[in-house]
């Protein structure tokens, strides 16, 4: 028997799970951690290695970049390290059920990462694990995502709180979990998209009542005076309605017209990869009011936070 089987793990599967002040623990926890190691080399780890000694195994489903990058790099820097695969590799490719290879896995590691096509396989995965079960994103939501994307903007700009985000384009998993936020950490979140892409109405009703969501069909309304222009590929890994998305979204381009609507020290986010020249412009995207690659490079620190908190750290 497991050492840990009668704990309940701490897992991080949505932001609407969370409570604001957990949420901003673990934003202020990945920013203490990316400015206590300003100028080390990435491979040496975090001066309390809060992960010492604990492996942390990654399933991708999907295929991935800064994911896989960032959760590697993450468990290094808190000490500990790192066993990936992706599913199709494993039993789970050969229809093993997936609360089979969670009570497996949790008598090998000390922690799971999955980026998985349905979300439901990941609620499932957790309610059979005895360690903490991470979400690298689902069809549903991508919580770690969101934590690099407000820390990014709070680098720049302070504290997220009370200003306006705007989301041009798909109401779709990223999308979703910036609903969460806003609800949690009180702030404006305008949505433009069109009509049959807009957000799933269960996350309506999940994001709480700290913020304000507002959901439209016109982007140039969303992005007025808005303090961050977000967006998203118009086409995500599975989508197989690609013609009907290009054309649907093509009024929905951030290109320098519409971030001029913006406030005028707005910031653009994006969670890449990018098809210029669809969602947005090279200009945008390229220009001054890009923070992307600061964005890219947060989702390291936000990913360190989410598995010291769930190891038993922050909050």
């Amino acid at each position: 028997m497991s050492p840990v089987a009668n704990l309940q793990p701490r897992h991080f599967l949505d932001l609407w799970r969370l409570d604001g002040p957990t949420i901003r623990a673990l934003l202020d926890d990945a920013k203490a951690r990316k400015v206590a190691r300003l100028g080390w080399p990435t491979g040496r780890p975090d001066a309390d290695a809060p992960a010492a000694g604990r492996t942390l195994a990654m399933i991708f489903e999907k295929n991935s970049t800064r994911t896989r990058f960032s959760f590697d790099a993450a468990i290094r820097q808190l000490g500990g390290s790192s066993i990936i695969t992706n599913a199709s590799d494993m039993q789970l490719g050969r229809g093993e059920p997936i609360e089979d290879t969670a009570r497996v896995l949790s008598r090998m590691v000390d922690a799971v990462m999955i980026r998985a096509k349905r979300h439901d396989d990941v609620e499932h995965f957790a309610a059979a694990a005895t360690v903490p079960v991470i979400n690298g994103l689902t069809d549903k939501s991508h919580p770690c995502q969101i934590l690099a994307d407000l820390m990014t903007f709070e680098e720049h700009r302070g504290p997220v709180e009370g200003r306006t985000l705007a989301w041009v384009g798909d109401g779709n998993n990223v999308c979703a979990s910036l609903i969460h936020a806003a609800g949690k950490l009180g702030f404006t979140f305008r949505v433009a998209c069109p009509p049959a892409y807009h957000p799933d109405l269960m996350d309506l009703s999940r994001a709480g009542n700290a913020g304000t969501i507002e959901i439209g069909h016109d982007p140039r309304a969303a992005v007025e005076g808005a303090d961050c222009v977000i967006t998203d590929t118009w086409v995500s890994m599975g989508d197989t309605d690609h013609d009907e998305r290009v054309a649907a979204f093509e009024p929905f381009q951030v290109n320098e017209a519409l971030m001029d609507l913006a406030a005028k020290d707005a910031v653009f986010l994006h969670c890449l990869p990018a098809h210029r020249g669809e969602e947005v412009a090279d200009s945008v995207i390229d220009g001054p009011r890009s923070l992307v690659w600061d964005e890219a490079e947060n989702r390291i620190h936000a990913q360190k936070a989410v598995l010291a908190w769930c190891f038993g750290g922050a909050a």
